[in-house]
């Protein structure tokens, strides 16, 4: 990326990762709160002190509904048309969200090589960083997905900054009552690896069960002369059939829905360009 000047009505924030830490290492906890349904912000802002960075995504509207007054950052994923709130006209909406003086700015991110940084001049009069990924995750994140925002920031923390308190708030992974998750991650990776970095300490998870302990080690203590390796291989064993049987009912409903299919898959290449889809093949030309 070119770095644009800086100007007194844009301020900047760091565009490198030594930098970032530099920033970031002021804050003894960094919160990072994604946009679901199991987000309690009231209990979130209450439950830590002042030295306390809470990291906001996107579309902050899912999970605020009043201007949120504590230290704040908002980041700003990007795809290949450049930042999502960008080219969805959604600066203003979001960033009505954060005026106080607490708010420190915009973190433009991107993760994948074909996504594209906005110029700074496109998030108005607002401090503004970057943060770049692209090929962080190389040999460890499957090709054939790009990580989530909130999952590629926190395993980025938690290698950069061992001695902060990171805690993810409302990463289930899961769709929720009013929001739906996207196909483009692998969220069964991203949960294992969360949820591993959470048993060895080095990130902690607010979200509803996160503090139960997992069947698997509930029953190895109710039945400690059970060798790990049976008990993980039966465990393996009993999963690998009930998905078994998800597959045998999912294939029922593929074959009941294909008329539906179909006439979806003709709707859609009906379907006019979307501006995210101009944008994109703009930039390619």
């Amino acid at each position: 990326m070119t770095a644009e000047p800086t100007s007194p009505a844009t301020a900047a924030l760091p565009e490198d990762h030594a930098g970032w830490r530099a920033l970031l290492a002021r804050y003894r906890t960094i919160v990072l709160v994604a946009n679901s349904d199991d987000v309690d912000i009231a209990a979130l802002s209450a439950g830590h002190g002042a030295d306390t960075l809470f990291v906001f995504f996107n579309k902050v509207y899912k999970v605020l509904d009043a201007p949120f007054e504590r230290p704040a950052l908002l980041l700003a994923r990007s795809s290949a048309a450049g930042a999502n709130i960008v080219y969805r006209r959604e600066v203003d909406a979001v960033l009505g969200y954060f005026g106080g003086e607490a708010f420190l700015g915009l973190v433009n991110l991107r993760v994948a090589s074909g996504e594209s940084f906005s110029p700074r001049g496109d998030f108005g009069p607002r401090p503004v960083g970057y943060l770049d990924l692209a090929g962080y995750f190389d040999g460890f994140y499957d090709p054939a997905f790009v990580p989530s925002s909130g999952f590629a920031l926190a395993v980025w923390l938690v290698e950069q900054l061992p001695d902060a308190t990171i805690v993810l708030a409302g990463f289930t992974g899961q769709r929720g009552a009013k929001w739906k998750i996207f196909r483009d991650h692998d969220w069964t990776f991203e949960q294992i690896v969360q949820r591993l970095l959470a048993k060895e300490g080095r990130l902690s998870e607010a979200r509803k069960g996160a503090g139960q302990t997992a069947a698997i080690e509930r029953i190895a203590r109710r039945f400690p002369q059970v060798e790990p390796v049976a008990l993980v291989s039966v465990a393996s064993d009993v999963l690998a059939q009930r998905l078994d049987q998800s597959d045998g009912a999912m294939d029922e409903l593929i074959v009941l829905t294909r008329p539906q299919r179909r006439l979806r898959g003709l709707l859609a290449r009906l379907k006019p360009r979307t501006r995210k889809q101009r944008l994109a093949a703009r930039g390619e030309a």
